[in-house]
């Protein structure tokens, strides 16, 4: 494959706008069949979505003689089933947040994802950070604290859902860290994990609805086309965003690409003025502009820090 920096940041900065806008799609369902059925079946679209590029992988497989299925060990087995199980809770937790926290507060709490992602390296793979990197997180921390507590910086006024929110990334994180090992290790496609991992999310979240819920709505979303519609378009969204990303890295540096859909909370605000009429706050903004320098110090951090690394190794 040829790399293409102009082909990479394209796709990056449609995947931008994607995720401004999927916490608004997520809202447009009609909230009184429940976010958990919701889930259910924007998973299930999304995974339709995922078959075609499936099959067609599977086909080239057969033509090229490598259609064996990948010798998965125990371990990327657990791997993949605790995995698809964490997918399938943050996807839930992403409906529930989007319209309890509302969609402004919680894309700018999704930001958090490389705080923990960076925490779980350092404690579990024993990854040290440089200076620079840990000022930067603690600059992100007291954005989210403020945020959080809306402004006052007070626990007393904390908005529990935003909180609720920063749980999404922090699934997330120890999810893409568990299977990139499966990457790594087995002879297999992002589409095809993604493929795995929706089956395994559809089976967990039937598993808690039929546990928790339970109510028919799930059976009676599948005739109500303005609910259909709205799963079918949110699980879209996020497939394509998904596959327009892993084309996206194989053009250009992850650093790059991720330092493009930084501001994807930026264009959520724009949407939700613009289009939906709501009122953003001004802690929100300044809550924004903090993480927005925050991720860009981290990524500009981090690749010095890989960059030292290099020539000392």
């Amino acid at each position: 494959m040829v790399r293409s920096t102009r082909t990479g940041v394209a796709f990056a900065f449609i995947c931008l706008v994607i995720l401004g806008a999927m916490p608004v799609l997520s809202n447009a369902r009609p909230a009184e069949l429940g976010g958990l059925t919701f889930t259910i079946w924007l998973t299930f679209w999304q995974l339709i979505a995922a078959l075609p590029l499936f099959a067609v992988e599977r086909a080239g497989a057969k033509k090229s003689g490598k259609a064996d299925a990948p010798k998965l060990t125990g371990r990327a087995i657990a791997i993949a089933l605790a995995t698809g199980a964490m997918f399938g809770l943050s996807t839930w937790m992403y409906v529930v947040a989007a319209e309890k926290a509302g969609p402004v507060n919680m894309i700018i709490a999704l930001q958090a994802y490389p705080l923990f992602a960076m925490v779980i390296e350092a404690v579990f793979l024993g990854k040290r950070k440089t200076v620079p990197e840990i000022g930067f997180t603690l600059l992100m921390i007291a954005a989210i604290v403020f945020l959080t507590t809306e402004g006052t910086f007070r626990l007393s006024e904390i908005s529990w859902w935003s909180a609720f929110a920063l749980g999404i990334p922090m699934l997330w994180a120890v999810a893409h860290i568990l299977i990139r090992q499966v990457l790594v290790a087995a002879q297999v496609t992002p589409n095809q994990i993604t493929v795995s991992r929706l089956v395994i999310s559809g089976i967990f979240l039937l598993a808690l609805y039929g546990a928790t819920v339970a109510d028919g709505t799930l059976t009676a979303a599948l005739t109500d086309f303005a609910f259909q519609r709205a799963a079918i378009v949110m699980g879209l969204a996020y497939y394509v965003e998904l596959i327009l990303w892993f084309n996206a890295v194989r053009h250009i540096d992850v650093s790059l690409a991720s330092s493009i859909t930084v501001p994807a909370p930026a264009v959520t605000m724009l949407i939700a003025v613009a289009i939906l009429g709501d009122a953003v706050q001004t802690y929100q903004i300044l809550a924004l502009c903090v993480v927005v320098v925050a991720m860009y110090g981290l990524l500009l951090a981090g690749k010095r820090a890989d960059a030292r690394r290099a020539a000392q190794a």
